[in-house]
C-alpha cells in the first residue's frame, strides 16, 4: 500500500466542508439529479401562475452550489439564499457584484435556530423577506444537520409562514436505506456505527408518511421519488475529501488519529484502488400547496 496516498487521504479530513461540496459536485450525478428534479417542480409552479407572475424562492443551504443557475433565472422576483458557511455565501456575493443579479439576497445564519421557533420565523419573513412570503423553499442536504426530532416543527415553521398560499417545499436527502458499505449510507452506518454507536435514521420518506397524517398538511399533495447517485475520481485525495463529507467529520463526529487511519485504508482497499464509485440512494420529496393538479418530481 502506499503510504504516501493513504498520507494524503488522511490530510484530506482537512478539507474545508465549501471545498469537499465542490469535489462532489464535479465528479458526482448528484447536481444533475437535483437539478433535474428542481426543473420539474418549476414547471409544476409556473404552470399555476400567470406568465407575468414573478415568483420567489428561499434556497437554505445550497448557496452556491449549481442549482443556483436555475434558481436566479426561475425566481426573479427575489432570490434568498440562507446558509451557516460564509466562504460559500462569499462566492455568491462576487457573483451577485460581477453578474449584476441584484435580485439575488445572501443570508448567514444557522437555520437551527431560527425556524424551529415560530415568533423567530415570522420576524426572518418580516426582517429578511421584506414581509413577502415565497413560492419555493429548497432544503438540498441541509437537513443533515438538524435533528431528525425538529423536522416537523421546521417544515411546519416554513408552510405555515414562508410558504405562499401557492407554493412547494423540494427536500434532498441521502437515503437511509443503503445497507451495502458501497453506498454513501452503507459506509456511514458503517463508521459512525462502530465509533460512536450512531446510525443514518434521516428517512425522509418515514417522514413523508408522518406529514400526510398532520392535519396542516391535508390540502397538501405530497410527492417522493429515489434516484440513484454515483461519485467517483482519479485523484484520492479529492475521493477522500467526499467521504469525509459522508462521514460528517468534523461538525458531527470527530474521529481519532487511529480511526481516521482505518477509514482511510478501508476506502483505498474497497474503493479507489479498485476504481469502484460511491453510490447514493438520493430521496426527493416535494410538498405542493394550493396546486389544484398534480404536480411533477
Amino acid at each position: 500500500m502506499n503510504r504516501n496516498i493513504i498520507e494524503a487521504g488522511i490530510r484530506a479530513a482537512d478539507s474545508k466542508l465549501y471545498e469537499e461540496g465542490k469535489i462532489w459536485s464535479r465528479y458526482s450525478n448528484d447536481k444533475v439529479d437535483i437539478g433535474e428534479q428542481l426543473a420539474g417542480v418549476i414547471r409544476t409552479l409556473n404552470k399555476a401562475f400567470a406568465l407575468s407572475k414573478t415568483m420567489r424562492a428561499l434556497s437554505i443551504g445550497s448557496s452556491d452550489e449549481p442549482q443556483f443557475r436555475i434558481l436566479e433565472t426561475a425566481f426573479r422576483g427575489g432570490l434568498y439564499l440562507f446558509d451557516v458557511d460564509r466562504e460559500a455565501l462569499d462566492a455568491v456575493r462576487e457573483r451577485i457584484t460581477r453578474q449584476r443579479t441584484d435580485h439575488v439576497v445572501t443570508i448567514r445564519d444557522d437555520y437551527n435556530k431560527v425556524f424551529p421557533d415560530s415568533r423567530k420565523t415570522e420576524g426572518f419573513l418580516k426582517d429578511k423577506l421584506d414581509g413577502k412570503r415565497v413560492n419555493l423553499i429548497t432544503l438540498h442536504h441541509s437537513l443533515y444537520y438538524c435533528e431528525e426530532e425538529m423536522w416537523h416543527t421546521i417544515f411546519e415553521n416554513l408552510y405555515r409562514r414562508i410558504l405562499a398560499p401557492r407554493g412547494a417545499i423540494h427536500a434532498v436527502l441521502m437515503g437511509a436505506r443503503g445497507k451495502s458499505e458501497h453506498t454513501t449510507t452503507g459506509l456511514y452506518n458503517h463508521f459512525a456505527g462502530k465509533f460512536f454507536g450512531h446510525r443514518n435514521d434521516q428517512d425522509l420518506l418515514k417522514f413523508k408518511k408522518e406529514l400526510e397524517n398532520r392535519r396542516l398538511f391535508n390540502r397538501a399533495q405530497m410527492l417522493s421519488k429515489t434516484n440513484h447517485v454515483r461519485f467517483f475520481v482519479d485523484d484520492f485525495g479529492k475521493f477522500m475529501a467526499v467521504v469525509w463529507m459522508i462521514l460528517l467529520y468534523p461538525d458531527v463526529h470527530r474521529y481519532n488519529a487511529s480511526q481516521k487511519e482505518e477509514i482511510t485504508e478501508f476506502v483505498y482497499k474497497r474503493f479507489w484502488r479498485k476504481k469502484r464509485p460511491l453510490v447514493q440512494l438520493q430521496d426527493h420529496l416535494v410538498i405542493y400547496r394550493g396546486i389544484g393538479f398534480r404536480g411533477l418530481i
